[in-house]
């Protein structure tokens, strides 16, 4: 009874010491598995597409300067400028409903001389959105109608946009994964590896360039000078290799 007894105790343990035995085996397979390390690549794909602006904002303004005591004649000028200039661009095709002309500046001329006659200079801004590019560029190539009238009237600035600047940007951000993928699998096979999946992908800044421009910013970059532009959308991605 007493062997009897024995030997069932020693199957016990030969049972329980093959289950810690299993079970030392899993719990080290697992903890190599996870923290075994995956091979990852990062790589920065892009993409390019030409576009051409449809929106053109056009801001100049109309001037004069004259001695502080005509002050009041200056302001009769302005307002014979103001419809001249309103004369202008109906002409055009733009009513006075679609411009901005702002009120009457004033600002008093410094003198470097202080016995020198004070004078002041009044202006007045006027900026007009439109989507007839063309229409735009070629009123602020030909202002010289108005000069001959004897208006000082000079463009301030002349901006092009590109409305659809959302829209493209999603459907642009395919095109720059596979490029980078691309990318990608050509680094891998370098080092005698392959690309399995896709980990992470973040969008970067897009830029909006002038043609076969290389001048990107971190911040981005928005080309307001041409007309004919070029999106670029840069994607880093980041890919898991074996």
């Amino acid at each position: 009874m007493g062997k009897e007894n024995s030997n069932k105790i020693i199957y016990f343990g030969i049972i329980i010491g093959i289950s810690l035995i299993i079970s030392a085996l899993i719990g080290s397979f697992t903890f190599y598995t996870v923290r075994s390390p995956v091979d990852t690549l990062s790589v920065t794909g892009s993409v390019r597409q030409k576009v051409t602006s449809d929106i053109a904002i056009w801001t100049s303004n109309f001037s004069r300067t004259v001695p502080a005591e005509e002050l009041k004649e200056g302001y009769r000028m302005m307002q014979n400028d103001e419809k001249m200039v309103l004369d202008f661009f109906e002409k055009n095709g733009f009513t006075e409903n679609d411009l901005t002309i702002s009120p009457v500046f004033m600002e008093q001329l410094y003198m470097y001389d202080p016995n020198a006659p004070k004078e002041n200079t009044l202006r007045q801004t006027v900026k007009i959105q439109s989507n007839d590019v063309d229409k735009i560029t070629s009123m602020a190539k030909n202002t010289q109608e108005l000069i001959n009238k004897g208006v000082i009237f000079s463009t301030q600035t002349l901006e092009y946009y590109y409305s659809k600047l959302p829209e493209l940007r999603i459907e642009l951000i395919p095109d720059a994964i596979n490029d980078a993928k691309l990318r990608a699998q050509k680094i891998a096979e370098g080092s005698g590896k392959e690309i399995v999946a896709i980990k992470s992908a973040n969008l970067g800044v897009v830029q909006v360039l002038p043609v076969n421009s290389t001048e990107v910013s971190d911040w981005g970059t928005y080309d307001t000078s041409t007309i004919e532009k070029e999106v670029m959308i840069p994607v880093t991605v980041i890919f898991t290799i074996k």
